[in-house]
């Protein structure tokens, strides 16, 4: 969105390419619709190519990997631009894509990526996903309107689905951070998906309680609550990058359910799903293994939110890098050739 009102601001047309998906098409539609957004919908890969190959814009950006593009490649310029910055191997193999430019988040990521990919064009533009909170541009919400305490902090605890803490964390999770409001943003396939129904009744069993406001599916961004928050709890999720590249401290349980198949001899499968910057998350969040960790040093760090501030700063420019709200305008820039 950031990146389409930095194009918009230059006269450039820019048109949605929506995938019809099953429990997600009615809060797309409600999405598109609220933004004013110029929008097609497409049921799969083949379609979307058709309307690509008819309309022949001058660059398609994509949102993940992509195949087949020869044709497509006669006509448009095509980017990749990644929705998030976290520890799963997918973010650097999605760079196996035949797409011609990447835009990427920081020296770490950029060098990388380099090493592995020689041949590819990489931009170091930063996250613009962050510019709207930077910018102060991003739609505000407020705790009465949560029908949360005002008077109270809050914490922000955004799980992924795999590996997710959701299982391990208590029914009584909520009481033993009563005395601070608490924001549950799960991944939203925590909220549709089958497979992961016990870690909706969870959170079902937690938006029961009086300082909490559990998100659903309808709230699309996690920035709102981002902005609310005093402090974030999360687990192998990138939003710990991004909420710590705003100078705010983080938690990171390094305690998941995992399934049998990923577990004993197993194990080398979640190494394999789990790149190694997750070693970085104990740089920019404090590290917990248990409940009782997570307990003292989510009240630690909200008395003392400085504690971890150097490292914090240091890594996020490294691993986010610049945080200046004009992320968008380098990606817009380079896109109507402003710039090398």
């Amino acid at each position: 969105m950031p990146v389409k009102n930095a194009l918009e601001a230059k006269n450039i047309e820019c048109v949605f390419i929506l995938y019809q998906q099953e429990h997600l098409n009615n809060t797309l539609e409600s999405y598109v619709k609220n933004h004013n957004l110029n929008y097609v919908w497409v049921n799969d890969r083949k379609e979307a190519k058709k309307i690509y190959l008819e309309a022949k814009p001058e660059w398609i950006i994509f949102g993940n990997a992509t195949d087949d593009l020869n044709e497509i490649h006669c006509f448009s310029k095509t980017a990749l631009m990644q929705h998030g910055i976290g520890p799963k191997s997918c973010y650097y193999d999605v760079s196996y894509s035949p797409i011609m430019y990447r835009f990427v988040e920081g020296k770490h990521r950029l060098e990388r990526l380099q090493k592995t990919f020689p041949k590819k064009i990489f931009i170091d533009t930063g996250y613009a996903k962050l510019d709207p909170i930077i910018n102060n541009t991003e739609a505000k919400i407020t705790l009465e309107s949560l029908a949360l305490d005002p008077s109270k902090k809050t914490i922000l605890y955004a799980p992924t689905f795999y590996p997710s803490s959701i299982e391990c964390l208590p029914q009584n999770f909520p009481d033993l951070f009563k005395e601070y409001n608490i924001i549950i943003k799960p991944h939203f396939f925590s909220l549709i998906k089958s497979k992961y129904k016990s870690q909706k009744e969870k959170l079902i069993n937690w938006s029961r309680y009086t300082n909490v406001y559990a998100c659903d599916v309808d709230d699309v961004s996690i920035l709102p609550f981002m902005q609310l928050a005093s402090i974030m709890i999360s687990d192998a999720s990138s939003t710990l990058f991004e909420f710590t590249a705003l100078n705010k401290p983080a938690i990171w349980c390094d305690f998941y359910k995992l399934r049998w198949s990923y577990r004993g001899i197993f194990k080398f499968r979640l190494n394999k799903r789990l790149d190694n910057d997750l070693k970085y998350f104990g740089q920019v969040a404090a590290r917990v293994t248990n409940i009782k960790e997570l307990i003292e040093n989510t009240k630690l760090h909200l008395n003392e939110p400085q504690l971890n501030e150097v490292n914090r700063l240091e890594m996020s420019e490294y691993l986010t890098g610049k945080v200046d709200g004009k992320c968008s305008e380098r990606i817009a820039k380079f896109i109507v050739g402003e710039c090398a």
